[in-house]
């Protein structure tokens, strides 16, 4: 990150405006409006219109992190040496401690699993290609059952995330990635 600063004028009498060339705009708007680099120059230009400059701070994107990444961050905010806490749960590669230390400063988001539709093609002489679907069962919690079907139909029961899959040992099976719209 640059140590630069810039500098926007903001209106005295309304929060909501910022000066932008020769007037003060009702909204921000990056096309718009005016940045300087010289405290000096806003502040002339500030004071002939009635404004005051205000130092432009652009937040820094947020990295996007593993559950269990996560987790290490959250644990961090509470020990007396975060940095040291990062680096020793960080495992041993360099880049991953590292983007911790910036999940940590800047903050974060939490990368969503990726789910799949888990089935088997059935042979065989029928008409119809059939397929047996996974899902989880509601009758028995914590156990697959498997559903007869002519299609790979997508509902909440029948998403698997990787460890669910192999947790329940659905690994030679067939899958499809669903997107974050639902649709196979």
């Amino acid at each position: 990150m640059s140590e630069e600063k810039l500098y926007v004028i903001k209106s005295r009498s309304d929060d909501n405006f910022y000066f932008s060339g020769d007037r003060m705009m009702p909204r921000w708007s990056d096309n718009l409006i005016s940045l300087f680099g010289s405290y000096e120059v806003a502040k002339e230009i500030a004071e002939d219109n009635n404004g005051q400059p205000v130092t432009f701070v652009e937040e820094p994107e947020k990295i996007v992190i593993t559950k269990e990444q996560a987790e290490i961050v959250e644990n961090a905010h509470d020990q007396k040496y975060p940095a040291n806490y990062i680096s020793g749960n960080s495992g041993l590669v360099a880049s991953s401690e590292e983007k911790l230390l910036n999940a940590y400063v800047n903050g974060y988001t939490v990368a969503k699993e990726k789910k799949y539709l888990v089935y088997k093609t059935l042979g065989g002489k029928q008409e119809h290609e059939q397929f047996a679907q996974a899902y989880r069962s509601s009758v028995y919690p914590g156990t697959v059952s498997w559903i007869l079907t002519n299609e790979v139909t997508n509902r909440s029961f029948s998403q698997f995330t990787e460890a669910e899959i192999e947790h329940y040992g659905l690994q030679d099976c067939e899958k499809e990635e669903v997107t974050d719209d639902g649709t196979k």
